[in-house]
């Protein structure tokens, strides 16, 4: 009797934990190579600062695990505090949606050899970033070049030259985004690009991205937020003389 009585408390509390894990509709795990002692955060944004809301420490084990409820997918912060500096470089952020997400990343390359699985909207969003990157490479090399000709010979009309190329690239970059958004309006990640990349847009375009996400994604977080901003975009441009 007495081990029938433990076995049925070991399969309650079995089947407890089993529960309190359901409970959760996003569940990330990771690991960060190379890291053997210091503190992760997760994060994200809230109004406008960055909230941590859950904190690992870390100490002789680099895998770690984190659960969360989340309404809808967004965008969070896998910060490393390295207890040396705060740098961007420390900052990961990575697209969460329900489900299971896997982060693999190293100490020394945090950012660059992190790999991502289980977030489809995250795959998109490594694959805009992966574009923009050469329009950000771009723009740098016209500003190094526009910096030497104010320094070595202040000429008026290479530096003209320059600055066009330097709107023609951005240019680029925004039509790029806006059709990269409504190319993928069946995911969250369109209207946080249209929100994050170019809130600044054209009105129309921002209106055609809106308009092209479907039903689930207007009702997003993310999908509402775009609604608002264009409502109040749209609004405050009809007040203007």
């Amino acid at each position: 009797m007495k081990f029938s009585l433990l076995s049925l408390m070991a399969v309650l509390l079995l089947v407890g934990c089993q529960k309190k894990e359901s409970d959760k509709n996003l569940h990330i795990t990771g690991h960060v190579k190379g890291l053997m002692k210091g503190t992760l955060y997760i994060q994200k944004i809230v109004d406008t600062s960055l909230v941590a809301i859950d904190t690992i420490k870390i100490d002789g084990n680099s895998e770690f695990s984190s659960d969360f409820d989340i309404d809808s997918p967004q965008m969070f912060y896998l910060f490393l505090d390295r207890g040396v500096t705060n740098s961007l470089d420390n900052n990961l952020p990575f697209f969460v949606e329900p489900g299971n997400i896997r982060i693999e990343t190293e100490l020394d390359r945090f950012l660059s050899g992190a790999k991502i699985t289980g977030s489809k909207n995250n795959e998109k969003f490594e694959e805009f970033k992966k574009v923009k990157s050469r329009f950000t490479d771009q723009n740098l090399e016209l500003m190094e070049q526009k910096l030497n000709a104010y320094r070595f010979n202040n000429n008026a009309k290479l530096i003209d030259s320059l600055e066009r190329m330097q709107d023609a690239n951005l240019k680029r970059l925004y039509l790029y985004t806006t059709n990269f958004a409504i190319n993928n309006k069946d995911l969250e990640v369109a209207p946080y690009l249209a929100l994050a990349e170019i809130p600044n847009i054209h009105l129309k375009y921002l209106d055609t991205i809106q308009k092209s996400m479907t039903p689930k994604v207007a009702k997003s977080f993310y999908g509402k937020k775009l609604i608002e901003f264009y409502k109040e975009r749209q609004s405050a441009e009809q007040k203007q003389p």
